[in-house]
């Protein structure tokens, strides 16, 4: 298909098109088999059933999964997303609020000067 009778932008904007079209396929089948592997609520056999439906039959096989999945998989990949938030919050251990309260509660007992404050607010706020 590259390339095929001569070079012209007509056939290059198809090339491109085509070569777009499987990329997006590509990422639709990725992002397929990720949800699938990562569902807790189908036994293995159904994903089995799942993986031979896509590798025999590719596009319906991708398209039968959005259509029947679609809003599952949208709340799986949320959930994911809360998760991962979670636990970056439970590893970084604060927020910039949490900070600023801390530095809030320090200059009212007299720990640290107004200055002191200013510019330890300053860098957390940036």
């Amino acid at each position: 298909m590259l390339f095929q009778g001569g070079f012209s932008f007509a056939n290059f904007l198809t090339d491109v098109l085509a070569v777009f079209v499987f990329v997006v396929w590509f990422w639709l089948l990725i992002t397929v088999y990720a949800d699938l592997f990562r569902r807790h609520d189908i036994s293995g056999w159904g994903k089995a059933l799942w993986v031979i439906v896509v590798l025999v039959f590719p596009y319906f096989g991708v398209f039968a999964y959005l259509i029947t999945q679609g809003r599952g998989m949208a709340e799986r990949s949320n959930q994911q997303v809360q998760q991962a938030r979670d636990e970056l919050r439970r590893v970084v251990g604060f927020s910039a609020a949490d900070e600023i309260a801390k530095l809030d509660q320090l200059k009212k007992s007299g720990a640290i000067t107004g200055d002191e404050y200013g510019r330890l607010r300053a860098k957390l706020v940036q």
